[in-house]
């Protein structure tokens, strides 16, 4: 039996966290969400637009179907409603007008930044008392995490 030491960190306590964290972040995310009357796609939406814009990547409306695993249809109707909320563009692209590329607008920026800059200031005074080798040692944790749960996800659903 493992020790009291090792019962806060071993796969199950680990798997246990992760778990709180979603839904903890679920419910943080779901008061934005309702206070600007958003469908919960709407935010998952803008999430993977800002991520490619924040590592210079364009987002088409292809790709956002594909991370969103939307059909065509249903990505239509969702950027048609972030367009309509004055959250995106849809723009040419500069290096192939046949390419639309995804943005967000600034006011799409202010919303975001208004509502989860206090939990990012919360988040790194908490993340301060780590050094530098924990906080590497957490991005590799948080990175294989995501990745065995993309890698099982896909599996799954090649299966069904």
């Amino acid at each position: 039996m493992p020790d009291s030491d090792q019962l806060d960190h071993d796969d199950q306590a680990l798997v246990r966290k992760l778990r709180q964290l979603t839904v903890e972040s679920d419910h943080f995310a779901e008061i934005f969400r309702e206070a600007h009357g958003m469908h919960r796609t709407d935010l998952n939406a803008l999430a993977v637009i800002m991520d490619a814009a924040a590592t210079d990547r364009a987002m088409s409306p292809g790709e956002l179907a594909e991370a969103l695993h939307l059909s065509a249809s249903a990505t239509t109707a969702l950027l048609d409603r972030l367009d309509a909320a004055e959250l995106i563009e849809r723009v040419r692209s500069r290096s192939d007008g046949r390419r639309v590329e995804l943005r967000m607008r600034e006011q799409a920026k202010d919303l975001g930044r208004q509502f989860f800059l206090p939990l990012s200031a919360a988040l790194s005074r908490e993340w301060a008392q780590f050094d530098s080798a924990e906080r590497r040692a957490v991005a590799r944790f948080l990175s294989a995490s995501i990745a065995a749960t993309v890698h099982t996800r896909s599996e799954m659903a090649r299966q069904s």
